[in-house]
């Protein structure tokens, strides 16, 4: 007798769009970001995300092969290429190859594939990678190149975050360091001239590039507009109140919106479809508790920056909030 169900595993996509077309749309909304970080960070940026992408890619078709035994390999879904991109996007434009490769080993073979493989991951395989490198390698991942260093690779010069400045600003309890900050222009274009006290990651330095990339998502539908205005909305606020009980001490709301990974977590990583909740309202938890951590370890934790942490933390908790948000069954019976 013929099976009349046929089960799956998340994400699932209930329209004439399959997984894959989504994943590539997802790589099309990132462009703006890539050719932001190449005109930033220059032949850096091209080498780390080469790099980050062919060694995801080989990890999964590798580990598909050879260790799960499977006949179909899944790297022409575009989730590892997404992945690559993703941890690239996380990195200093400095990075040496090889600590990238352990990194990519990192997200395809613990993050994603130990569990199965896509749909079957319960963190963000990207973040697993980047917060692995965080750890482990902790002087070489707070690195970070000054922008308009276009032909420097390992030699680059580096210098101090925003975020890094807002922390020092807080522990040193000196108001002073706050006016080192680059002025909100330089932070959402992300133009050297603009940006010189003010570095970071690849994909996170051109809040412009993100914000046309989220507009695209929107546009095609192959995200909602739920997690990222929350976790947006929710970082304001509480980063907002955090500045009218202390102006000296902590940073302008805006500050906190514009640096670090915050756009690029928001919009890319933490609407990922497998480790997001499934419905609005769940969305909305999420994206609160996103925003929440996010300031609360920036502002009180050991390290300056808290989304990578706050989304991982999240994820955890996506099972529970799908258990809790469940849309209201067809034909149930109200208890009065």
């Amino acid at each position: 007798m013929a099976n009349k169900l046929t089960l799956s595993l998340s994400p699932h996509v209930h329209n004439n769009d399959s997984v894959q077309k989504n994943m590539y749309g997802v790589l099309i909304a990132l462009i703006p970001a890539f050719w932001a970080s190449l005109l930033i960070f220059g032949i850096g940026a091209l080498v780390v995300t080469l790099t980050s992408v062919v060694a995801c890619v080989f990890f999964e078709w590798a580990i598909t092969k050879y260790i799960l035994k499977r006949e179909r390999t899944t790297v022409t879904d575009g989730s590892a290429i997404l992945t690559g991109v993703l941890l690239a996007f996380n990195l200093p434009s400095n990075l040496p190859v090889w600590i990238i490769v352990i990194g990519a080993l990192a997200a395809i073979g613990i993050g994603k594939m130990t569990f199965g493989g896509l749909g079957c991951n319960p963190l963000n395989p990207a973040l697993v990678g980047r917060v692995f490198l965080l750890i482990s390698f902790p002087v070489q991942m707070t690195s970070w190149p000054r922008p308009g260093q276009w032909v420097a690779y390992l030699n680059a010069e580096t210098g101090a975050t925003p975020l890094a400045l807002m922390k020092q600003a807080i522990k040193a309890h000196d108001p002073s360091v706050l006016k080192e900050l680059p002025g909100s222009l330089g932070l959402l274009i992300g133009l050297p001239e603009n940006y010189q006290s003010g570095v970071g990651s690849l994909g996170e330095i051109c809040g412009v590039a993100l914000l046309l990339g989220f507009a695209y998502l929107l546009w095609r539908k192959i995200i909602s507009w739920h997690i990222p205005v929350a976790i947006f909305v929710t970082v304001f606020v509480f980063s907002g109140l955090m500045n009218l009980y202390d102006p000296s001490a902590f940073a302008a709301p805006w500050y906190h919106l514009f640096t670090g990974g915050l756009m690029l977590g928001a919009i890319f990583m933490a609407t990922d479809y497998v480790t997001s909740p499934m419905t609005h309202k769940g969305m909305l938890i999420y994206g609160v508790g996103i925003g929440f951590l996010t300031v609360l370890i920036r502002l009180f934790g050991a390290y300056p920056e808290g989304m990578s942490f706050a989304i991982l933390i999240m994820n955890v908790f996506t099972p529970l909030i799908n258990t809790y948000c469940k849309p209201k069954r067809f034909g149930e019976v109200l208890k009065k």
